[in-house]
C-alpha cells in the first residue's frame, strides 16, 4: 500500500480512523474518547492501560478493535497463580528426544491483558521484554513477536484486595493510561437496548497488519514544528520536582515526575491526534489533548497533593 505524496497518505490515514471508528461504535455505545485512544496508541506503535470497574465493555472494546482491524487476538486472564511461562511459552522434550519451543499468547498482534495487578511481579516482568523489545527469550534464544504487536491491559481501580500494583518501569511502558467512566443515562439506555434482544452487529474489517505497519511509519514521518517540540519537553520537565523547569507548585504537589519516554510519546501521540483531525503538523493543542491519559501514571503525588485531594488530572491542568 503506497501513496505519495505524504499529504495523501494523511488524508487516508485519516479516512481510515473516521471508518474506524465508525465501525466500532456499531457494538460499542459511547466511549468515543477511549476508542479515541486506543487507536492513537495502535497508530503510534504505543501500548495502553485502560483503568475502569467491571462491566465497561473494556474486553469487547478490545475484541472489537482486533476484529476490525483484521489483527490475530488473545486475552490473557491474569491471576495470581499465572507463571511467566504461561504468558511467553515453554520449552518442552518432544517425541525425537530434542526441545521444541512452544509459543504462549504472547505470540499474537494483539494482547488483552486483563487485570493485570492480579498476579505477582514476576509475571508481570514476563511482558516488559516483549512491550519494549518485541520479542522474548526462553532458554536462551530470543524469538521475535509478530508485527505489528500491542499490549492492551486492564485493571480494575476499586478492589485492591490482593492486587500487585504494577512497578514504575512496567506503567512507563504504556503509552495511555486511560480512565473509563460510566455511560450517561442515554448510552446505557442503547447498550441495554442492544445487549437484550437478538440483535447482533456484525463488524466488517477495514485494515490488515501491512495497512497499519504503514501508517505507523508515517506518524513518525509528520514534520512538527520547534516551538511544539519544546513545549512537549518542557511540559514533562515541569513536573520533575528537583528539576531546573520545575513549575513551582510542583516542588510541593509531586514527588516524582515523568522521565524521557513521556516526551516522546507526547511528540508521537500529538502527531497521530493532529492527523485524525485532518491536520498535517500538530499544534501545542494536540500536546495538550492527549498529556493527561500520557503523563497521569507517570507522575506521583506527595503528602499535600493527596491531603487536598488534588488528582494528577489537576496539577496537569495547572502545569498547562
Amino acid at each position: 500500500m503506497q501513496h505519495s505524496p505524504d499529504v495523501e497518505a494523511a488524508d487516508a490515514l485519516r479516512q481510515a480512523y473516521q471508518q474506524i471508528t465508525a465501525e466500532i461504535g456499531k457494538v460499542i455505545i459511547g466511549q468515543e474518547e477511549v476508542v479515541k485512544f486506543v487507536l492513537i496508541s495502535i497508530f503510534s506503535n504505543g501500548h495502553c492501560l485502560l483503568v475502569g470497574v467491571p462491566g465497561l465493555a473494556k474486553t469487547l472494546l478490545v475484541q472489537t478493535v482486533a476484529q476490525v482491524l483484521d489483527l490475530d487476538f488473545k486475552r490473557i486472564q491474569f491471576t495470581p497463580d499465572l507463571m511467566p511461562s504461561d504468558i511467553i511459552g515453554s520449552e518442552i522434550l518432544g517425541e525425537d528426544r530434542n526441545f521444541k519451543f512452544i509459543p504462549g499468547p504472547v505470540f499474537a498482534n494483539i494482547i488483552l491483558a486483563d487485570e493485570i495487578n492480579r498476579t505477582p511481579p514476576k509475571t508481570q516482568a514476563a511482558l516488559l521484554e516483549a512491550m519494549q523489545e518485541k520479542a522474548v527469550t526462553t532458554a536462551g534464544i530470543t524469538h521475535k513477536l509478530a508485527q505489528p504487536f500491542f499490549v492492551l491491559a486492564t485493571q480494575n481501580p476499586i478492589e485492591q484486595e490482593g492486587t500487585y500494583p504494577l512497578p514504575e518501569a512496567q506503567l512507563d511502558r504504556f503509552m495511555f493510561n486511560v480512565a473509563l467512566n460510566y455511560p450517561s443515562f442515554k448510552e446505557e439506555l442503547q447498550v441495554v437496548k442492544n445487549t437484550t434482544s437478538s440483535k447482533h452487529a456484525d463488524v466488517n474489517k477495514l485494515l490488515n497488519a501491512e495497512q497499519i505497519i504503514y501508517f505507523q511509519h508515517l506518524v513518525r514521518n509528520i514534520p512538527v514544528a520547534d516551538n511544539v517540540l519544546e513545549y512537549a519537553v518542557k511540559l514533562v520537565a515541569k513536573t520533575r520536582p528537583g528539576g531546573e523547569h520545575a513549575a513551582p507548585q510542583v516542588k510541593r504537589l509531586l514527588n516524582w515526575g515523568a522521565g524521557p519516554r513521556a516526551s516522546q510519546f507526547l511528540v508521537l501521540g500529538a502527531k497521530c491526534h493532529a492527523v485524525i483531525n485532518g491536520k498535517y503538523s500538530p499544534d501545542i493543542e494536540d500536546v495538550q489533548a492527549i498529556a493527561k491519559p500520557i503523563l497521569r501514571h507517570r507522575l506521583v503525588r506527595s503528602y499535600h497533593a493527596e491531603a487536598e485531594g488534588l488528582s494528577t488530572d489537576d496539577i496537569i491542568e495547572q502545569l498547562f
